[in-house]
């Protein structure tokens, strides 16, 4: 039995590059079919916007989607138009207008993420350009089976089908290597109404559908593979009776009452005891309903857990995954930075600990790369501070989907797409020995903790900690310092000083310095560390009074001055172009455990140090 939902609603993105004419086309699209009210049909007959050649009077289609009024002055869309629009055979159709621009790509990336079709406008005047190339990626990328190849302005070639042929050719081209499995391919204009929603005399050798008429009659894709059930819980149902229940909706394949469960997170089973909705108890669920699940006996299950089938189908937690990026942040990707990976209603702190190559969205060629810039498209490896059950993107948009947000900002940075869990995911597992941390504290006499001081170079961080450790030295307590330039000279000998690099550098320095206080030692780390983030990712590995964050806070003319490594003279010289505090910014720490000024008694410092360190 298939469990292919018959989808009641057709998501529709529309896409291409800017000015091809999408607005247009989608405006003309909801008036033909009376889906738009008759005063906003008004409204765009007699407002004109700048460099308008529509006479007032006519309707300017392309004021029924721009929602913002930006976007009416700059004459473009720049954010996400959703209209509701009625087909004749009675579907509803959810558009998605999607902007053009290269630096929108972020909000096409979110509209072609529920699509089931996509219009890909093509220009036919101006033929195929690297947008149009950028937005058919994201759709394959993110799952629409389904793509329209519109060329548009087709009165401008006078309608002559070799310039529709050399362009459908390229982008089919493009769809192929892709692995898009339905394209098709219409001429129209959507200014004068060739093909749109009826068939035009100026074409005649086109013998295909109109763009209307291509919607009415198309079905989805039908995947004969027999999908595994996923059921993330929304929310947790209690009720009177002790009915407790989970509430969320069946994102792939189906289950029934008696089928025996797994619940991923825990690997606690269960068997299926009631399946509840408002309508009554049900026999079977399949994909696409919203249901209640009841369990047999008491298993413990949170909101955001996962609840599959058993066996080879049931989704196995992992920490390492092959996934997609679409990068979608102004700042570009730095591999070692640790950000939030949102998947559903779950969020883990993770790594992109790889970046495997950069696709070129023209050519196909995959480029080593290191970063990725906003709009790039890449594949990366990511690391996820514990095991989360993610199924690849193929097998279920739901499971397989993510976003990673900034852990500072909390802006959303990309939109990523689980190609797989690594093997390593399974093949490491941590050894317990008998001599534990416990062990090591007491043969000690202290308790561990990483001390970290963070600011501008020549402040007088190591100063402080090399002061602070003959105190503490003095006094038995077991110390170590990790300084920024040691660590250069071996264990981070091959990062320079980009930001990624900085990212790494701070990463692999906070899990040394984890182990080393593991092992009992108080660990000074006198880092730049200048990126808040990078502090942020390095704290979130220590549990509660394990991490000391120490600002030195000394001014920059103050450290320009000291220059005990000549640093700002090369930097002000030129030859220096990523110095802190000259070429790169430094983050101040918002809320650190303690502030130390690099001048003035460099004992009063040690002492204030020694009292948070020792808690004397």
């Amino acid at each position: 039995m298939s469990t292919t939902r018959q989808t009641p609603v057709l998501h529709l993105v529309t896409c291409g590059s800017v000015d091809d004419g999408k607005s247009t086309l989608i405006g003309r699209l909801l008036a033909e079919t009376n889906s738009v009210p008759l005063d906003q049909l008004e409204y765009a007959r007699q407002t004109r916007r700048g460099g308008s050649t529509i006479p007032v009077g006519e309707v300017d289609f392309s004021l029924l989607t721009d929602g913002l009024e930006a976007e009416r002055e700059q004459g473009i869309t720049i954010d996400v138009a959703y209209r509701h629009m009625n087909l004749p055979n009675g579907r509803r159709v959810l558009i998605a207008d999607a902007p053009g621009h290269e630096q929108y790509t972020r909000n096409m990336a979110v509209a072609a993420s529920n699509g089931d079709v996509a219009v890909l406008l093509v220009d036919a005047a101006r033929g195929v350009r690297p947008q149009t190339h950028r937005h058919l990626t994201v759709c394959a990328l993110m799952g629409v089976k389904t793509v329209i190849i519109a060329v548009n302005k087709m009165d401008l070639v006078g309608y002559r089908q070799e310039p529709f042929d050399d362009i459908v050719a390229v982008v089919q081209a493009t769809a192929s290597r892709l692995g898009v499995p339905d394209v098709r391919a219409i001429p129209m204009s959507a200014a004068v109404g060739d093909n749109v929603t009826s068939a035009t005399n100026e074409m005649p050798w086109f013998e295909g559908p109109s763009l209307l008429e291509a919607l009415c009659g198309w079905e989805p894709v039908v995947d004969t593979a027999k999908k595994p059930f996923r059921f993330p819980v929304q929310f947790i149902v209690r009720a009177e009776g002790n009915f407790r229940g989970y509430a969320g909706t069946v994102v792939s394949g189906e289950v029934s009452r008696g089928d025996e469960i797994v619940v991923a997170d825990s690997g606690r089973t269960a068997l299926i005891d009631r399946i509840v909705t408002f309508d009554g108890d049900l026999e079977q669920a399949v994909s696409g309903q919203a249901v209640t699940l009841t369990l047999d006996h008491e298993v413990d299950v949170t909101r955001g857990d996962l609840i599959t089938g058993v066996g080879p189908t049931a989704a196995q937690p992992a920490d390492r995954f092959s996934a997609d990026l679409v990068w979608l942040g102004e700042e570009p990707l730095a591999h070692g930075r640790s950000y939030l990976l949102v998947s559903g209603s779950r969020s883990v702190p993770a790594t992109v600990t790889n970046v495997r190559y950069r696709l070129d969205v023209v050519s196909g060629h995959e480029h080593s790369a290191r970063l990725l810039d906003m709009n790039d498209v890449g594949s990366v490896e990511i690391a996820t501070d514990r095991p989360i059950p993610m199924d690849p993107y193929t097998t279920s948009r739901d499971t397989g989907g993510f976003l990673l947000v900034d852990r500072v900002t909390a802006d959303t940075v990309a939109a990523g797409l689980t190609r797989h869990a690594m093997r390593r995911s399974f093949n490491v597992v941590p050894h317990s020995y008998d001599v534990d941390h416990e062990a090591r504290v007491r043969l000690m006499g202290h308790e561990g903790k990483v001390v970290w001081l963070t600011g501008l170079p020549g402040s007088g961080k190591s100063s402080i900690a090399d002061a602070a450790v003959r105190r503490l030295h003095a006094l038995g307590v077991h110390t170590y310092v990790l300084d920024g330039d040691n660590v250069r000279t071996g264990l981070n000998k091959d990062l320079g000083f980009t930001p990624e690099d900085r990212a790494e550098n701070v990463r692999r320095v906070a899990e040394v310095s984890k182990l080393m206080m593991d092992s009992g030692l108080v660990v000074f780390v006198a880092l730049v560390s200048p990126y808040r983030s990078d502090r942020l990712s390095a704290k979130a590995l220590f549990g509660p009074g394990e991490f000391l964050e120490v600002h030195v806070d000394t001014s920059v003319e103050v450290c320009a001055e000291r220059d005990p490594k000549g640093l700002y003279a090369k930097a002000a010289a030129g030859s220096l172009p990523n110095m802190t505090g000259m070429g790169q910014a430094y983050e101040i720490p918002e809320r650190p455990d303690l502030i130390l000024h690099g001048v003035g008694d460099i004992e009063a410092s040690v002492t204030a140090l020694t009292i948070a360190i020792l808690g004397e």
